[in-house]
């Protein structure tokens, strides 16, 4: 597991609820294919639940960067701390991978 870092971040009970049924979601595809890796499943059937998986994991990150952009990067532009553009920058980059 990731190392955690020092910050955190505090989430009201709607978006936590979202974010944490969309990962329930993926946990389940992702079971849903071992299941069917367990069970010999068509290679191409499992490819398309694998691509299915991976949507999800590009909606959860493009739900989870649009709060941090709406709520920790504008407060921390807003307070002066201009760093926050950099790791911003950072965090892109690592998703654009």
């Amino acid at each position: 597991m990731a190392e955690q870092c020092c910050k955190i971040k505090k989430r009201d009970d709607r978006e936590r609820r979202n974010l944490v049924n969309r990962l329930s979601r993926i946990e389940g595809q992702v079971r849903g294919i071992r299941n069917m890796i367990e069970n010999d499943a068509y290679c191409t059937d499992v490819l398309t639940q694998v691509s299915a998986v991976g949507a999800a994991l590009n909606a959860f990150n493009r739900a989870l960067l649009e709060n941090h952009i709406k709520s920790c990067v504008y407060d921390d532009i807003k307070n002066g701390k201009d760093e926050t553009v950099d790791e911003l920058i950072s965090v892109l980059q690592k998703l654009m991978k």
